[in-house]
């Protein structure tokens, strides 16, 4: 374990860090610099380090060119001619885990030694690794045990997956039974009842939880079990749903979820850690080589604490402190922000604050009413579970701050929190708070993103998936500034790009053709839905990699394909840029080959 500065001192030492990485790294140092020479893609034929491992034959794209402007120009040493891309680079050494050389494939050959291993891409293109800014690991993870819901279109389709399930994986009588995935925002309206659900299990507690966590429905026995009975008060912040004598009907929506979830018995430390490693083989497999965990409570930490201490973190995590466990808070008050393991793959410096519920349940708090429920602007704050005098606290001691706000209103209040501390400690302004999904922001806001040097963490494939029901809640001219990428950009907001599974598809080619098209996977509706939003090809690929990296102080080490920087990198079929030029919506045909964390295969699509 090493100490872990705050984010602010630790940004200040980054140019640093790549000399700190091993002894080792230390001489090949100065060897590669004379190796090198004028040129960062010139590679003597003179005696040189060997690699551990080359890969050749690949179409590189290494970004270590400059940023695009806000308007998606690409920089003036970007590897594009008349909108045409071109790789920078077709070999790649690697040596201890970090890059030793790329460039050519004769620039690289030298490099290779009797124990290299070789790897021909056969023409494959070759990323930085992608990174997911927002996920719910262990949620993934729980997919391997618990009944897949997504993309059911009715309760009867869902109801009958789970008995499907238990057809096949028998249930003993009184355990719980968990399904997760009905679109809670598509069916605000048509919300279940628990009664098809008890009829068919009568025995075993069943809770069927939505998409993005808003909204869920019971059987009778889950519902006695989370309290959720004949009189029992709404939970702060969330409601319970009931008919017209008030009996609770077996669903809830936002904080209401928490009865049922608390409800569900805990799992022991050996399957939570199991399903952590699942969920991150499943995000290696997609080739993601980074996630940034929202959310992570006491047990999920311990969890990820005793992986990182065994060397068994597959991917690097940065975990953000969940905002609503206290007693966590102050133990990392103490402790401070830090990276753990020996092999750089747990960062623990942000905190997950909650301060509004989602759109599509009408929880986002909005500055005026929903335009389909009259008087109603939903929920926020404190009654939501931010504790503001805590998190307050996290910032000032230093620890980034990254708050989910969906609703304008939400983002305006978060923004206004934020610069009611910057005033206490202008300091604090330099960690890179974030604002998690910033989804619906009002016009006169974005500046004020920039003014406080907020990063907006947002999640391509929302736009996909929510825009058939986003102007039934808010309307068409409030719409316009929802997923607003485009003007994000040319207000000088840095984006970090993620999927918030489980509540949507961590693909990254659906992430990828999402930002780019605006579109879902039918090409709907044509031209991109508010279409000058779109955001281009560079971009959305930053988005998951430079972007990430540096919405969690790593751009010194990953994000881009550099000398000295880690060897993360992501090996797929397409090439993006060919095959959004071609044909945007090829993008969706895409697969992954191979993911690398390291210098080291994690998922080999091709073993």
């Amino acid at each position: 374990m090493s100490a872990f500065l705050p984010p602010l001192l630790f940004r200040l030492r980054n140019c640093d860090l790549r000399l700190l990485l091993s002894a080792r790294w230390i001489l090949l140092a100065g060897l590669i610099t004379l190796l090198l020479g004028c040129s960062e893609h010139e590679t003597s034929r003179a005696t040189s380090p060997t690699a551990d491992l080359i890969i050749d034959n690949a179409r590189i794209y290494t970004f270590a060119w400059g940023e695009p402007d806000g308007e998606g120009t690409p920089a003036a040493l970007a590897p594009v001619s008349d909108s045409n891309w071109a790789p920078d680079a077709t070999a790649v050494a690697i040596t201890d885990g970090v890059i030793l050389a790329i460039g050519s494939s004769d620039d690289i050959a030298p490099l290779k030694g009797e124990s290299t291993e070789i790897i021909d891409a056969m023409g494959a293109t070759l990323l930085p690794g992608f990174t997911d800014s927002h996920t719910h690991i262990e949620e993934l993870g729980a997919t391997l045990d618990d009944v897949d819901l997504k993309g059911v279109a009715d309760e009867a389709e869902a109801i009958a997956r789970v008995v499907a399930h238990v057809d096949a994986n028998p249930v003993p009588e009184g355990q719980w039974i968990v399904a997760r995935g009905w679109d809670d925002g598509l069916w605000a309206d048509r919300y279940p009842t628990h009664d098809t659900l008890t009829a068919a299990f009568p025995n075993n507690p069943v809770l069927m939880d939505g998409t993005n966590g808003f909204g869920a429905w019971g059987n009778r026995l889950a519902m006695e079990a989370a309290g959720i009975v004949a009189g029992a008060p709404d939970p702060t912040g969330g409601e319970i749903l009931r008919d017209a004598n008030g009996e609770p009907t077996g669903a809830v929506r936002n904080r209401g979820v928490a009865l049922f979830r608390s409800a569900v018995p805990p799992l022991s430390d050996e399957r939570l850690q199991r399903r952590l490693v699942n969920g991150l083989q499943l995000m290696a497999d997609a080739g993601y080589t980074g996630v940034h965990h929202a959310g992570v409570d006491s047990r999920l930490m311990a969890a990820y604490e005793a992986l990182a201490e065994r060397g068994e973190l597959s991917l690097r995590v940065s975990a953000m402190i969940s905002g609503r466990d206290k007693p966590l808070m102050q133990e990392w008050l103490t402790r401070g922000p830090q990276r753990l393991g020996d092999d750089n793959k747990l960062f623990v410096h942000s905190v997950k604050g909650y301060y509004d519920g989602s759109l599509g349940a009408r929880g986002a708090k909005l500055l005026e009413e929903y335009s389909d429920r009259e008087g109603h602007i939903g929920v926020s704050g404190e009654e939501y579970g931010f504790f503001t005098k805590e998190i307050s606290a996290m910032l000032q001691a230093g620890f980034q701050i990254n708050i989910h706000a969906i609703g304008d209103g939400g983002n305006r209040e978060v923004l206004h929190f934020l610069r009611d501390n910057f005033a206490l400690n202008p300091a604090m302004q330099k960690n890179r708070h974030r604002i998690e999904h910033a989804q619906v922001v009002h016009p006169d806001d974005f500046a004020l993103y920039d003014e406080l040097d907020v990063i907006a963490s947002v999640q391509p494939p929302f736009v996909a998936e929510d825009k058939v029901w986003t102007e039934d809640r808010i309307g068409h001219a409030r719409s316009a500034g929802a997923y607003a990428w485009r003007s994000f950009r040319r207000n000088n907001t840095a984006l970090a790009f993620g999927s918030d599974l489980m509540g949507y598809d961590w693909n990254l080619f659906y992430g990828l053709h999402s930002a780019i098209t605006r579109q879902s996977t039918d090409s709907e509706p044509p031209g991109g839905w508010f279409p000058e939003e779109k955001l281009t090809t560079e971009e959305s690929i930053r988005g998951y990699t430079s972007g990430a990296a540096y919405a969690a102080f790593l751009e010194d080490e990953t994000g881009t394909l550099e000398v000295g920087k880690w060897a993360d990198m992501t090996l797929v079929d397409i090439d993006p840029f060919e095959t959004v030029a071609r044909e945007p919506a090829a993008l969706l045909n895409g697969q992954v080959l191979m993911t690398l964390v390291g210098g080291k295969r994690v998922f080999d699509a091709t073993r």
